[in-house]
């Protein structure tokens, strides 16, 4: 007879991407909380860090009637807490902790720290103080919440997201060992580093030694946190297999469950009607912009292509996007005329006042601007990796040129100044979708585009590309919606070249054609909701609650 599974009664999550919004983890924190307010009902709180001052988070309700005897209480034990809702679907409860007051105590927390679990704090620099003292400060919160307002005999578990909530996971393993605890890893501190420092990551991994690595990449803190949370957690989790195995090897313990990050459609107008609408007002902006800025008229049969994510260029595979359009310039193949956006946020300095003017007037124009190449001035504009590139290239989207490549810097927030719509407003009026990544954990950005019907390009390095070609059963083709690059450390010009053909493939479809691979695309994210991958967390809370009965029992 198989076992019941233990359910928690409470569940504490923290990140520092609780109504902050930073990158993928906001994505899997904010679209998951729903499905677990339908079964928890406000017992599932998530905490992250409170540094609004001058403004308030756009994510979050500020309500002081909510758990109001503990906030009480709280205050008198000096902590300073502000508590509400998420402003995301489900509005779960948000506990915003204001982290400053720790860091005159950060040497003791961290002699604490060496003392109890081995973390080397010594190297610590950057944004590990302020993580820590948040993720102290996290802990604090349901050390003070569960002595005042939970029972013995309720099933609690801490949920930590990324080595920045791992101290806070080690305080409570020593204080309230009645508490299951969770640690996720969303990617290796050490993995991304050796990555993002052009070293191969893939064909060495397992020569790859992570205290050694961390001595060299100068991230001993960071990797010495990760490591021995990985190892003192009840429950070790990864979002991905290619990151399970980075965690066997960089951080010598494998993870317990593999937790694959999902999705919550509701984003996703509801009715054909709404999308259609939709999906033109966003191509009606982007060849706007386009012919704002290019100074050429652009018709409805242009192809809209983007990338987007995080800034990271070799990482995210940037670089092979912006190779793949230079080649796609001299394709006979190609049938259409294509504008490629890439956008990710980079050091923006302010919207082009030029541009501006041109959207405001309503007109079409005949001319470019100059450098008709990017929608915003950068701070740094001679040494951004993304027109460096262009530049080396002379892609300077001249009018001859059937490929036209703009740089789109900023958070798609809908306050940006010259689209001025949400990113997923505009993701829904591209073609075709774009994430050659070398290094991803996960993939957030392919999973949105293909519930927005959008077909998409992607890799095997990304987690979400191998869990595509294990639905399909085979390698993805355009066809099933989702195309997987097969990508090693070393083929980038190969990977390149599959783009630029695809790209070209997809140019020649016919209208039928292309409504199978949207199909198709929109039948793949139905595969990867939340109410599926939820599955894999319930797992992972039985695992932990069931370590710490065992703990307490001793």
């Amino acid at each position: 007879m198989a076992k019941e599974r233990f359910t928690p009664d409470y569940i504490f999550e923290s990140s520092w991407e609780v109504c902050n919004k930073v990158g993928g983890i906001y994505t899997v924190l904010s679209t998951r909380a729903q499905t677990l307010q339908k079964v928890l009902k406000d017992k599932i709180i998530f905490i992250g860090p409170d540094f609004w001052k001058e403004q308030e988070s756009p994510y979050f309700k500020e309500d002081s009637s909510l758990l109001a005897e503990w906030q009480w209480q709280a205050k008198e034990q000096g902590l300073k807490v502000r508590v509400g809702r998420w402003t995301v679907p489900g509005e779960p409860i948000a506990i915003l902790v204001d982290f400053n007051p720790y860091f005159e105590k950060k040497n003791e927390i961290y002699g604490w720290l060496w003392e109890h679990y081995q973390v080397d704090s010594l190297h610590a620099y950057g944004d590990y103080d302020e993580a820590s003292m948040f993720s102290y400060a996290a802990a604090l919160v349901v050390e003070s919440f569960y002595n005042h307002s939970l029972k013995p005999e309720q099933k609690v578990i801490y949920h930590a997201n990324e080595w920045m909530c791992g101290l806070g996971l080690l305080y409570l393993n020593n204080k309230l060992p009645q508490i299951g605890t969770v640690f996720t890893t969303h990617a290796t501190s050490i993995g991304r580093s050796i990555a993002g420092n052009q070293k191969p990551l893939y064909d060495y991994l397992f020569a790859y030694n992570g205290d050694q690595m961390a001595g060299e990449l100068n991230m001993q803190s960071k990797h010495s946190i990760e490591k021995q949370t990985a190892h003192y957690a009840d429950c070790f989790t990864t979002v991905s297999d290619i990151t399970a195995k980075e965690c066997v090897e960089l951080l010598d313990k494998p993870v317990d469950v593999v937790l694959p990050n999902g999705f919550d459609n509701s984003f996703v107008p509801s009715t054909a009607q709404a999308f259609a609408r939709k999906r033109k007002a966003a191509r009606q902006k982007m060849l706007q912009v386009a012919n704002a800025l290019l100074g050429e008229e652009l018709d409805d049969d242009t192809l809209l292509i983007s990338t987007s994510g995080r800034y990271e260029f070799r990482n995210k595979g940037i670089d092979v996007f912006v190779e793949a359009m230079n080649r796609l310039l001299r394709d006979r193949d190609l049938k259409k005329k294509v504008v490629a956006f890439i956008e990710v946020p980079g050091w923006v300095g302010e919207p082009r006042k030029d541009l501006q003017e041109r959207l405001a007037s309503g007109q079409k124009f005949d001319t470019p601007l100059d450098v008709p190449q990017v929608t915003h001035w950068l701070h740094n504009m001679s040494h951004d990796n993304v027109l460096s590139m262009l530049k080396y290239y002379d892609m300077h989207n001249r009018k001859d040129e059937n490929v036209k490549v703009i740089f789109l810097p900023c958070y798609l927030d809908g306050n940006d100044g010259i689209v001025n719509m949400t990113y997923y407003d505009v993701v829904l009026g591209n073609d075709l979708c774009i994430y050659p990544s070398y290094y991803e954990p996960w993939g957030y950005t392919p999973l949105e585009a293909i519930a927005f019907k959008v077909p998409c390009i992607t890799t095997d390095l990304a987690g979400f590309g191998l869990w595509a070609n294990t639905v399909f059963g085979h390698d993805g083709q355009l066809e099933d919606g989702v195309k997987v690059i097969h990508r090693t450390d070393y083929n980038y010009s190969e990977v390149a070249d599959n783009i630029k053909d695809t790209v070209a493939e997809f140019s020649n479809m016919t209208k039928k054609q292309i409504e199978t691979c949207r199909k198709n695309a929109e039948a793949l994210s139905e595969k990867a909701l939340w109410t599926h991958f939820i599955e894999y967390y319930y797992e992972a809370y039985d695992i932990a609650l069931r370590k710490a009965q065992d703990r307490m029992e001793k």
